[in-house]
């Protein structure tokens, strides 16, 4: 049976709420005052910059973007909800430890496939706006968190702009390919919006399910493989006719 859900019915894992509250407070207290109003370069040091992490190997952007929001509220508001609707439930189903694992492989991974895709383009083209341009925001950790509710819970009814119900991995499909229409139409590094970077979160939030397939698969067979070794046949030798009494 299918079933909607709504943020109404979202719990408040430990992970999601700590990452709620330090992406609020780095926004209000660093970019908001800090930067705002004291005009400390907070986004020059962390937000990502594609062409200092690959030439001048500032290699802590791939982390710290992912803190860092646009000054306009509704990106972070945005965001935080996506969070909080999309990684509660994993968390819950998956425990903290590797939902931190699987938020933070999307968000580096999606930085990490944005660096090499502008680095390609600026081969190709020779233009260098994609490699200054910074990128900052959670969406590319968010859009690998929907990658895996598509996977996992795609039989589940959600409302489309709240309006129009339809599965998860529809909703999923539906936004994969928005992605990838609105790249094409832009410039190669999005414009105001990062569309490769969303792409990016979507193949590293697949690629760590599949790692982590593999690592359950093969965990399961040493399992399996080493309580074999712990059985044995036990015969009553002494009676030929009786077949072997039990198993142990």
């Amino acid at each position: 049976m299918n079933r909607s859900v709504s943020f109404a019915t979202a719990p408040m894992t430990p992970a999601v709420k700590w990452l709620l509250i330090a992406n609020v407070a780095i926004w209000f207290v660093g970019q908001v005052i800090l930067e705002g109003f004291l005009r400390l370069p907070l986004t020059g040091l962390f937000g990502l910059f594609p062409g200092r992490v690959l030439f001048d190997f500032q290699i802590w952007q791939l982390v710290t973007y992912m803190f860092l929001h646009s000054m306009q509220i509704t990106h972070i508001l945005f965001n935080m909800l996506m969070l909080w609707f999309f990684g509660a439930e994993l968390e819950q189903r998956w425990g903290t430890k590797f939902f931190l694992v699987y938020y933070f492989a999307s968000g580096i991974g999606a930085a990490i496939l944005y660096c090499l895709g502008m680095w390609t383009y600026s081969l190709v083209t020779g233009a260098q706006t994609g490699l200054i341009v910074p990128v900052v925001g959670a969406s590319g950790a968010i859009f690998g968190l929907l990658l895996a509710q598509g996977i996992i819970f795609g039989e589940r009814v959600i409302y489309f702009f709240m309006l129009f119900p339809m599965k998860t991995k529809v909703f999923v499909a539906i936004m994969g390919a928005v992605q990838v229409a609105s790249m094409m139409s832009s410039s190669a590094s999005g414009g105001e919006v990062a569309y490769l970077a969303h792409l990016g979160g979507l193949v590293a939030g697949y690629i760590t399910l599949k790692i982590k397939e593999w690592n359950d698969r093969n965990s399961w067979k040493k399992k399996n493989k080493r309580t074999g070794r712990n059985l044995r046949l036990v015969v009553d030798n002494e009676k030929d006719e009786k077949p072997p009494k039990y198993w142990h």
